[in-house]
């Protein structure tokens, strides 16, 4: 169990140390091209959940999101404990929950989440993203990945 929660702590402290860098060396809405015409680094803030949902929802939304992932959380390490022997169901979970505390961070001091990771292709854009976000889609894959290769007695029995 230990090892899984290590991983999480180490999607935090990336997370933190990546927005702080990216904090203190731009300023809200510039952008430093890194690979012209696909990929950039600019500082934006998100108040809503993933894509800016619920963004201009008035201020409720912060303390609804906090609270979800702090529960979420709590569930993570339950099932956790349950299921650290299984690697790939364990990592994915491991990777959601660094990534789900690392925003809850952000929410907490600043009230809003640090983006910051910007890719795109001629005048398509992706929303800006973090480090805790890409640790929860990958986690998210992982577990999608775990439940196909995984027999279909042993699903039942994950949750």
């Amino acid at each position: 169990m230990r090892k899984w929660l290590i991983i999480a702590v180490l999607v935090i402290v990336f997370d933190q140390i990546t927005k702080l860098l990216i904090q203190s060396h731009l300023q809200f809405g510039e952008m430093i091209t890194l690979i012209p015409g696909c990929f950039s680094l600019t500082l934006t803030y998100n108040l809503g959940a993933a894509f800016s949902f619920l963004a201009n929802a008035g201020g409720w939304q912060r303390h609804f999101f906090t609270v979800l992932a702090l529960a979420v959380s709590g569930f993570i390490i339950y099932t956790l404990r349950r299921h650290h022997q299984q690697t790939r169901f364990a990592l994915a979970l491991s990777l959601i929950l660094g990534g789900a505390l690392g925003n809850v961070i952000d929410r907490v001091a600043y009230g809003h989440v640090i983006d910051f990771i910007l890719v795109y292709w001629k005048n398509w854009y992706y929303p800006a993203f973090n480090v805790a976000d890409s640790a929860i889609c990958i986690g998210a894959a992982l577990l999608v990945i775990d439940s196909l290769a995984r027999p279909q007695h042993t699903r039942e029995k994950t949750l």
